[in-house]
């Protein structure tokens, strides 16, 4: 059996492996079109950044490597022009000696990735003006970086390369802009959970200009020119073009398979293409998403590797099917962590899904250990089961471990009467006994049975002016009067029962603290007592971020909010 494998990074690099393990007398031959193969395509940015500071570093594997170990021939800097798929074979011209030639095959792995995406607008051509995808581009932005020493660069997108370029740019004393078209950054979250993250990320230096389309670049002498829609201009060293990638199918389409959404190759359950001798693999094919069902494009390197995998299962004879991707992601940028996993609120009303919704505010471990730091958590839940449909999280310390434990539990198609249930593992430098995951599943536990009922930052806006309902805010009075709600009262809970009278009986009363516990202690009480009353999601310390464009704070806290 012959196998040829277009694309050596990620998902094309994993299936080789996987055949020789699966079959030693296979012939397997490898084409990769840059220089480079089996790299780290994720860790770029910190190379550009000083973090990791050997090149060689960032190769996994090399021709030689892969030939030693796996018997497996590796072609780099080997571009395929065509596939014919009725021959069954490929044309390739090696890019150093300009030769071309046909290889057969038996089967073939498509593994082409992505191409950044790179608008037609006027002076985009400019060689000041940077992309970011291979090691090669890696390369030529470090030099020039070392040769030119820009003391400006601005990044266009705020997605996971633009963020980690902007984060990298900063920490090598770069003054940076980034600039994003739409309303928010890192589009994995919904728009309330990337507030928090603008405000931090203006706190480290960076110049985040949100809702800054482009009209078009100037080059200039010692420089280039960037023209906003709005009319508006700036002036910068070098820029970095970040706005996104796009499935890299042109061979495909060429070649008569079939695509689908963002023209990424369709693949069946075996991530078989409409040709029985072609499977794809990785950023280029479209796949399930797994909690909706709906076909997606999801460019995230796990899930490539794991369809190398099985795409080199189904060759060899081996029934492997793959379920499905869920977006689960996570970003460092500076000392904060963001993650997510499963639908968003977007994703989740794109498909018709019926869903509530949790935020929680929970510290990283006990606030009585010494370091602890918040997390703001939200989760979604389909209204009906209380199965978990997609969480994502902006914090600092433990984010990792929590969106782990949540990606897992949407897998096994966990609800949150599981989470509540869960068992994880507790020592005060690590959790909380009421872990952030368990304090999730609590507060879907007393919505779905009716033990509190909640109203979202967004519906603020819609509460009656007339006096008809009543807004408390049971925070300190210190608190209070550092910001609230407009309109409300002020009673701490601690006093709140001996001061029940300034509560008129037959109005709604919309109860807010700092994070939504204190709030929801205040909640019980006053159903108890016969009040009519829903509690705030999240807190007005959420809020705040959301409606002022508060400046970040990093002020520890307990779970209830209260300054540490």
């Amino acid at each position: 059996m012959k196998v040829l494998i277009i694309g050596g990074v990620a998902g094309g690099a994993t299936a080789a492996a996987r055949l020789r393990r699966l079959n030693e007398k296979a012939e397997i031959i490898v084409f990769e079109k840059s220089g480079y193969v089996s790299y780290a395509n994720c860790g770029l940015p910190y190379y550009i950044g000083g973090i990791i500071e050997n090149k060689k570093a960032l190769t996994l594997q090399t021709p030689a490597s892969f030939k030693k170990r796996f018997n497996i021939d590796v072609r780099v800097n080997s571009e395929v022009l065509s596939i014919n798929p009725k021959e069954r074979t490929l044309f390739i011209k090696d890019l150093q000696s300009g030769k071309t030639y046909t290889e057969s095959y038996d089967k073939l792995i498509l593994s082409p990735g992505a191409k950044a995406i790179k608008p037609a607008l006027p002076g985009i051509d400019s060689d000041k003006i940077f992309t970011l995808r291979t090691v090669e581009d890696t390369f030529r932005i470090r030099e020039c970086i070392e040769r030119q020493k820009p003391s400006s660069a601005v990044v266009v997108g705020g997605g996971f390369i633009g963020l980690e370029m902007a984060e990298n740019l900063i920490q090598e004393q770069i003054h940076t802009t980034l600039l994003q078209r739409s309303s928010q950054v890192m589009p994995p979250l919904d728009y309330d959970m990337a507030c928090q993250l603008h405000a931090y990320l203006r706190s480290q230096g960076l110049d985040l200009r949100l809702n800054s389309p482009i009209a078009s670049y100037e080059e200039m002498a010692d420089g280039i020119k960037i023209h906003l829609k709005d009319g508006t201009a700036l002036e910068t060293d070098m820029v970095l073009l970040a706005i996104g990638v796009s499935p890299d199918t042109q061979l495909a389409k060429e070649a008569g398979l079939t695509l689908g959404a963002k023209d990424a190759i369709v693949v069946d359950e075996h991530l078989q293409t409409s040709d029985k001798d072609i499977y794809a693999v990785g950023d280029a094919i479209q796949v399930s998403h797994f909690v909706s069902g709906l076909e997606a494009v999801i460019p995230l390197a796990g899930p490539a590797n794991k369809q190398g995998r099985i795409a080199a299962d189904n060759i060899c004879g081996r029934q492997s099917t793959y379920q499905g991707s869920q977006g689960s992601s996570i970003i460092k940028l500076f000392d904060m962590t963001c993650a997510s996993t499963g639908l968003n609120e977007k994703t989740a009303q794109a498909a018709g899904i019926k869903y509530d919704k949790v935020i929680n505010f929970s510290p990283s471990h006990a606030t009585y250990y010494p370091g602890a730091s918040d997390m703001t958590i939200k989760t979604l839940f389909d209204t009906e089961t209380g199965r978990i449909l997609g969480s994502q999280i902006v914090g600092f310390d433990g984010v990792d471990k929590r969106v782990d434990v949540l990606a897992t539990a949407i897998r096994g198609g966990m609800t949150g009467y599981d989470l509540a249930e869960l068992e994880l593992a507790y020592a005060p430098p690590f959790s909380s006994a009421k872990d952030p995951v368990n304090m999730v599943g609590f507060v879907i536990e007393n919505i779905l049975e009716g033990r509190v009922k909640q109203y979202h930052w967004e519906e603020i806006k819609e509460l009656p002016q007339d006096g008809s309902v009543t807004l408390l805010d049971v925070r300190t009075e210190s608190e209070y009067r550092e910001g609230a709600l407009a309109g409300s009262i002020n009673i701490p809970l601690d006093s709140l029962r001996e001061n029940l009278h300034q509560i008129e009986k037959n109005k709604p009363v919309y109860v807010n603290c700092y994070s939504g516990l204190r709030s929801y202690v205040a909640f019980r009480i006053l159903s108890e007592l016969g009040y009519c009353c829903y509690n705030l999601s999240g807190g007005y310390g959420f809020y705040e971020y959301i409606l002022y464009d508060k400046s970040f704070d990093d002020t520890a806290r307990h779970g209830c909010g209260v300054k540490i």
